[in-house]
């Protein structure tokens, strides 16, 4: 599944990793991990896109446990306006009070939740504004013609302190001749 190409089987769990053919927008260079994927569409969240907003000035009280670097970050493009918090739940540990385990350590928080009853049991938090969504067969059809690298994630995609990164480390660890896109040029014209 590395060279973008998916079988029958939903990606929940995986990462999207932009190809060079999207050049603008919040997806450029985007590394997204996806949340949900079946026959109904599919979402993620844009694990590289660290904005501008400290985690306490949009929710008090959280800043301090937030994964490094403490910031907001751009989820995606749809409901910009919502917070979405992404946790770690290490081993096979409970759930904490306020968690819902969406696969492997993967869960998200309900940020109503006092953050002294869910930050013992965590291991990584991260804040994001908004979200990535597809309608049914929308994400098929981008991996199908070329938008996305389909690849497995790794423990410490999610909540990475060089976000910035992030993008040419995922396609490093891959094999030949995914890697080597790790060096396309930001800008092709400059080459």
């Amino acid at each position: 599944m590395q060279n973008g190409a998916m079988s029958a089987t939903h990606i929940t769990g995986q990462l999207l990793v932009a190809t060079p053919q999207i050049e603008e927008g919040v997806f450029r260079r985007a590394v997204v991990l996806v949340l949900h994927h079946d026959e109904d569409g599919a979402q993620g969240l844009v694990l590289n896109r660290p904005i501008d907003a400290d985690v306490d000035a949009v929710l008090p009280g959280w800043e301090e446990h937030a994964s490094h670097p403490a910031k907001v970050f751009q989820g995606g493009p749809v409901q910009l306006d919502s917070a979405l918090g992404l946790v770690a739940v290490p081993g096979d540990t409970p759930e904490p009070t306020g968690v819902r385990r969406l696969f492997g350590s993967v869960a998200l928080v309900d940020l109503d939740t006092p953050p002294v009853l869910v930050v013992p049991d965590l291991a990584g938090l991260r804040i994001f504004a908004g979200y990535a969504g597809w309608s049914p067969g929308q994400l098929e059809e981008e991996i199908r013609t070329g938008s996305w690298y389909v690849v497995d994630t790794e423990s410490a995609d999610a909540f990475t302190d060089v976000p910035g990164d992030l993008w040419r480390r995922v396609l490093r660890r891959q094999r030949q001749p995914l890697c080597w896109v790790a060096w396309f040029p930001a800008d092709p014209s400059l080459n």
